[in-house]
C-alpha cells in the first residue's frame, strides 16, 4: 500500500483537526469528506483536499480507512458499517453510547480479522501523559486526586445536549477514566455521588475508584467550574513523592523530604502534537501499514463506555458498583 485512502465522517473540529494532520502525512492522502451539512464538508475539502460524498456509502467506497469523528451518538452505527465494508476505521471518542451498543460495536471489530480498529484517546499519546506513565513505571503508586473540568456546556450549543452527547461522562470526563486504566490498571470497584444544577442532566460528579492493583483514587469532574486553568490534573502520591500534571503544558516532580520539584514543560510544543492527536494518528497508520499493534483497541474503548455507565447506575441506584 503506498498510501492509505483517508475518508472523514464529519468535518466539524475534530474532522478537520485529523484531516489536517493526515493532509501533512506521507503515508496518507485525504480521499473522501462526508458530512450531513454538505456546506462543511465543502469547506473543509478546500483546505485539506478530498471528493465531497453525497452519503456515507458513497465516502466507504472511496476509501481504506474511515475516520469517525460525526456526534457521539452515530458512532456505533458508523463505525460497524466502515467495518462491515473491510475498511480500517479510527473512531473518535466515545466509543458507543451505553454499554449494549458498545459492546455490539466491540463484537464486531474484533470479529474483523483483517482490519484495524482503533479509538480516539488521544490523551494516552499526550507527552504530559506519556512522561506520567514513564515516571511511575519506575515507582510504586499509592493513590491519586484526578478532576476534569468543563467552564460550561454551552459553546458550542450541543455541548449540552445529551441527546447529542449522551451525557456530560462521555462528552469530557471519559477522557480521564480512560487515562486512569493506562496509567494504573484495571479498576475493580467504586462508588460515585452525582448532582444537577446548570443543565437538565447529571452535570457534577465526585467518584471514589479502587484498582485490582489496591491503588485507590479520588476523581472530581464539573461541567460549570469556570475555565480556571488547570481544566484537567492529575496527583500521584507514592513514597515521599508527588508527580503533578498541569492540562497537557507540564508536569511537576517533587521527590523527598524538602520541598523541591523537578518541571517537565511541554508548552513550546504545537497544540496538535500536546495534545496526542498526532501521536494518535501516526499510531494508526503504523498499525495499517506496518502491522504493529493497536494502542488503543475496541476493548479499551468498551471498558471506557463501561466505567462511565457504571458511574451513572452507581448514582442512581446508590451503590457500590464492582467489576
Amino acid at each position: 500500500m503506498d498510501k492509505v485512502r483517508i475518508g472523514i465522517v464529519g468535518t466539524g473540529y475534530a474532522g478537520n483537526l485529523h484531516g489536517r494532520i493526515y493532509a501533512r502525512e506521507s503515508r496518507a492522502e485525504i480521499s473522501a469528506l462526508y458530512d450531513i451539512v454538505p456546506e462543511r464538508a465543502e469547506k473543509t475539502a478546500k483546505t485539506i483536499g478530498g471528493k465531497v460524498c453525497g452519503s456515507r456509502e458513497e465516502l466507504i467506497d472511496n476509501c481504506d480507512a474511515v475516520i469517525v469523528c460525526a456526534p457521539n451518538r452515530t458512532h456505533k452505527d458508523i463505525a460497524i458499517d466502515a467495518v462491515n465494508a473491510g475498511k480500517h476505521v479510527f473512531c473518535e471518542k466515545p466509543f458507543s453510547i451505553g454499554i449494549e451498543d458498545a459492546g455490539t460495536l466491540r463484537d464486531r471489530a474484533n470479529a474483523s480479522a483483517n482490519t484495524v480498529f482503533q479509538v480516539g484517546h488521544n490523551r494516552r499519546f499526550a507527552p504530559v501523559y506519556a512522561t506520567l506513565k514513564e515516571l511511575l513505571s519506575a515507582d510504586t503508586a499509592h493513590s491519586a486526586h484526578i478532576k476534569m473540568n468543563r467552564g460550561e456546556l454551552k459553546n458550542p450549543v450541543w455541548t449540552g445536549d445529551v441527546n447529542v452527547t449522551g451525557g456530560f461522562l462521555y462528552e469530557t470526563t471519559i477522557h480521564l477514566f480512560d487515562m486512569m486504566r493506562f496509567q494504573f490498571g484495571e479498576i475493580a470497584e467504586l462508588v460515585a455521588y452525582g448532582s444537577q444544577h446548570e443543565y437538565p442532566e447529571l452535570d457534577e460528579f465526585s467518584v471514589i475508584f479502587k484498582f485490582k492493583s489496591g491503588f485507590h483514587c479520588t476523581f472530581a469532574s464539573s461541567s460549570d467550574a469556570s475555565w480556571h486553568f488547570p481544566f484537567e490534573r492529575i496527583e500521584v502520591f507514592c513514597h515521599h513523592r508527588t508527580i503533578m500534571t498541569e492540562e497537557m503544558e507540564r508536569l511537576f516532580d517533587s521527590q523527598g523530604m524538602d520541598p523541591n520539584f523537578e518541571t517537565k514543560s511541554f508548552h513550546m510544543l504545537e497544540k496538535e502534537e500536546k495534545w496526542g492527536y498526532v501521536q494518535e494518528d501516526r499510531a494508526f497508520l503504523d498499525a495499517i501499514i506496518d502491522g504493529k499493534p493497536v494502542p488503543v483497541t475496541a476493548d479499551d474503548g468498551f471498558k471506557s463506555v463501561e466505567l462511565v455507565e457504571s458511574v451513572y447506575n452507581a448514582i442512581k441506584s446508590g451503590e457500590r458498583v464492582t467489576f
